[in-house]
């Protein structure tokens, strides 16, 4: 197997890539809370729910994002990937939202990261009304078992799980203590509260700040594990807080520059902007280097996608 290259994406492709992924207003990200279950590999496209129709466009090699962005996008009748390499499909079909990690996928062709692709990806009428009675959690599991199908049918992938020892952080609360504000007891929160009375929860991206209200301290930590935060490892919250903070600090997904290796994204340690590593001590948390045992995924067979 080839050895990953790395792909550095200038400043305004990060923008679009991170502002993708909020699936909503790019200067709020909406709180994902817990990871659901990864769908069980199969080699098989029958045995999860499969889109009705899926058209699979090669990028040319090269070149920059076709329709102005990378990432994932929701519609009502369809969901779309763009700028989407091998690496970034399978951690989207298999759950995994964050805590991923350099090498987690293994056997992976020599076209595999410099490949992208553009997706298109119709839901059957039946399938949409059906999606209406799910939560938002089961929605996003119904996506991500589609898309292995997809990737099954049209990749003749076939894979099975791992594990191995893999370095991670463990988020602590650091010496001088925590310095974030209880959610609870905030009159006057940053970001608001929604027309129910209750606390809005999300972060506020500003060029070089973010302000973050109504976390705790798992969600915080999973979006730490995330390619956004640029950190490259996962992050295992132990801090021992219980409840939601609202916070700021001097760091923002605008202002970081990121390098993308096998779909993990790492924060550039040549980038001038501010550390997040730095800004996390603004708020009285630490980030201490560990290992743990981490899933991973064994590419026993793929190929390039069949033609539409």
């Amino acid at each position: 197997m080839h050895p990953a290259p790395v792909l550095n994406l200038p400043r305004r492709s990060l923008l679009l890539i991170a502002a993708s992924l909020t699936f909503a207003c790019p200067m709020l990200l909406a709180q994902n809370t817990a990871s659901p279950p990864a769908p069980t590999p199969t080699t098989t496209a029958s045995a999860a729910p499969a889109f009705d129709v899926a058209t699979i466009k090669p990028v040319p090699p090269d070149s920059a994002p076709t329709h102005g962005w990378a990432g994932v996008q929701y519609h009502p009748d369809s969901i779309e990937f763009a700028w989407q390499s091998l690496p970034e499909l399978l951690y989207f079909a298999f759950g995994y939202r964050s805590a991923r990690f350099d090498g987690q996928i293994t056997g992976l062709p020599g076209w595999a990261d410099s490949q992208k692709y553009d997706i298109v990806a119709k839901i059957s009428p039946a399938d949409i009304i059906e999606y209406q009675n799910l939560s938002q959690e089961q929605r996003q599991q119904r996506y991500e078992q589609t898309m292995h199908s997809l990737l099954v049918e049209r990749f003749h992938l076939v894979v099975h799980r791992g594990s191995k020892q893999a370095p991670i952080y463990e988020m602590v609360v650091a010496k001088g203590g925590m310095k974030m504000e209880d959610a609870s007891t905030d009159a006057n929160p940053p970001l608001g509260k929604a027309t129910d009375g209750t606390l809005k929860t999300g972060i506020r991206w500003q060029k070089d700040t973010s302000i973050v209200q109504a976390y705790s301290m798992q969600s915080w930590a999973e979006f730490l594990s995330s390619p956004q935060s640029g950190i490259g490892r996962p992050v295992l919250d132990k801090t021992g807080l219980a409840g939601t903070y609202t916070f700021s600090f001097d760091w923002s997904v605008y202002s970081a520059r990121v390098t993308v290796r096998n779909g993990v994204a790492i924060t550039d340690p040549a980038d001038d902007g501010p550390s997040i590593f730095k800004a996390l001590d603004e708020i009285g948390l630490k980030l201490q280097p560990s290992a743990a045992s981490m899933q991973t995924i064994v590419i026993d067979h793929v190929e390039r996608p069949t033609a539409d």
